[in-house]
């Protein structure tokens, strides 16, 4: 008896866990020139009715843009910072795909489901 073994391809985008699905929608809503970790914080704190702690936020970017979905560069000096520039937050092509892929995963798997 000869087994075949039927390999299925997945798509290749990748899929993102809830936080950093919070934190790509925030970035994406608040757009490459107010996007940095303190104004998405406070979008999906707003959103959301959830603490979020900066932290988290930094941590979560930081592997977004490790994983190809972000880019960061510094924007401008701020007065009210004390002259320092925040580091603002563009999503990438597939930081983008992948918010998608994640949403259309999350629908088909409600669908039909009464919660």
């Amino acid at each position: 008896m000869q087994y075949v073994h039927i390999v299925t391809k997945t798509d290749p985008t990748a899929t993102l866990a809830e936080f950093e699905l919070l934190v790509m929608v925030a970035a994406i809503r608040l757009g490459a020139d107010e996007a940095h970790a303190v104004s998405i914080a406070a979008d999906i704190t707003e959103r959301t009715g959830r603490g979020v702690r900066r932290a988290n936020v930094y941590m979560t970017l930081q592997r977004l843009e490790e994983k190809g979905l972000i880019r960061t560069a510094l924007g401008e000096s701020r007065p009210e910072r004390g002259g320092k520039p925040r580091r603002l937050v563009t999503p990438t092509r597939e930081g983008v795909a992948a918010v998608r892929a994640t949403m259309t995963a999350i629908t088909a798997m409600t669908r039909g489901v009464r919660i």
